[in-house]
């Protein structure tokens, strides 16, 4: 526990952590990977080069000092970063490594402002953070690997079956290498793929939303290929354009917070592009598990050829009365199946197809589409406790 003059020097040095925040975690990754580049074998290189990395640490720690005195309010953010800490393989040793390039980076940035004072208060506040990441985390290797077919980080996968889903999503059907059960996951949960790419000095892990249901003899991932964009797009145009039915991939087991919860409410799903993966999990789940639950699927792309699953979706509501689903496409073609709005998802729209406002939304896409989604329910007086979200890559702020 940490004593009350260092609860208060910490909640001092809050209005500097909004200033600089993400000028100390920008410094700190640029020396940590300098003295430990073996670590870039499990950060993700492109939410480096494009800041979330930096801004998420940033939004971490400034929540740290805020809440010092009541750390047990940020716990749910600690298991989302948890999760996906065991995901990729981070452990207890890793920490003081963390610890050691965080504080010289206070050091560095604030200069004579980071007073021995304040140096002490942030090695000892940091210290009861990381053991509390630490315990957790332990809790999460033990669960994992004792759960039926459960393992420790990676094990070897083959690619069973590779579908293309549409002009820039295609789906991998995975099947663990040893033969043995799969362990059940929640429908929005995720797995890392570890790959090392021919030419790369690291390797490079991605996590992919599961897009199926569980219970399977095998888990599905229905990946867009980013050859557009520099550098996030190494790893997926690897996947598309490299590896074939009969290749093997190392993953995790599944992982995250952002998980279809029981509820007696309606339930509506909000997507854009390949943010409709861990969406149609929760639909088939829903139509599997909660068969009385009213269903409302709602997803937003370029235009047919860049819709993906649209089968699956289109089956489901044609067997299940309780389920509906609505497509807008942005720019649709003439040749398009049938689609309900063209352009962009607003407000007036939703109101138009969504039945009952007292339902639980979830919704996942692209940064810009989810500020959008969270704004139009925001303003349409949905509670905050009625929308669940991810991003995919660093927590973020809407």
């Amino acid at each position: 526990m940490l004593d009350q003059k260092t609860i208060e020097v910490i909640k001092s040095t809050v209005p500097v952590l909004e200033e600089h925040g993400e000028k100390i975690t920008t410094h700190f990754y640029q020396t940590m990977f300098t003295n430990h580049p073996e670590l870039l074998n499990i950060f993700n290189h492109a939410n480096q080069k494009k800041g979330r990395q930096q801004a998420a640490l940033a939004n971490a720690v400034y929540a740290a000092a805020v809440h010092i005195d009541q750390l047990e309010t940020i716990l749910p953010v600690v298991k989302q970063i948890a999760h996906k800490h065991r995901s990729l393989g981070v452990k207890a040793e890793h920490y003081p490594i963390v610890g050691e390039h965080l504080l010289q980076a206070i050091k560095d940035v604030l200069q004579e402002a980071a007073t021995e004072e304040i140096l002490e208060a942030w090695a000892a506040a940091y210290g009861v953070i990381a053991d509390i990441f630490i315990s957790v985390e332990a809790e999460m290797y033990e669960q994992t690997e004792a759960q039926q077919g459960g393992w420790a980080d990676f094990k070897p996968f083959v690619i069973e079956r590779k579908v293309k889903e549409s002009e820039v999503i295609t789906s991998f059907y995975l099947k663990p290498v040893d033969g043995k059960i799969l362990p059940p996951f929640s429908a929005g949960q995720y797995i890392s793929v570890k790959l090392e790419i021919p030419g790369e000095q690291y390797t490079h892990i991605r996590q992919y939303s599961l897009s199926d249901v569980s219970g399977q003899d095998y888990y599905r991932i229905s990946v867009k290929r980013e050859d557009q964009k520099e550098p996030e797009g190494k790893v997926s145009t690897y996947l598309h354009q490299h590896l074939q039915e009969g290749d093997e991939l190392l993953v995790s087991a599944p992982a995250g917070e952002f998980i279809l919860s029981k509820s007696a409410r309606p339930l509506v799903l909000i997507s854009g592009g390949v943010g409709l993966t861990p969406l149609v999990s929760m639909l088939k789940t829903a139509v599997r598990e909660q068969q009385e639950r009213d269903v409302t699927f709602i997803h937003a792309a370029m235009d047919g050829k860049h819709h993906a699953l649209r089968a699956e979706v289109d089956q489901l509501t044609a067997e299940h009365e309780h389920v509906r689903a609505f497509y807008c496409y942005e720019q649709p073609a003439s040749e398009d199946p049938k689609y309900d709005k063209a352009g962009y998802i607003d407000e007036e729209w939703l109101q138009t197809i969504i039945e009952k406002k007292n339902a639980d939304f979830y919704f996942c896409g692209p940064v810009g589409f989810m500020k959008t989604v969270d704004q139009i329910l925001t303003s349409w007086g949905i509670n905050e406790e009625q929308k669940h979200y991810e991003f995919f890559g660093p927590a973020m702020k809407l």
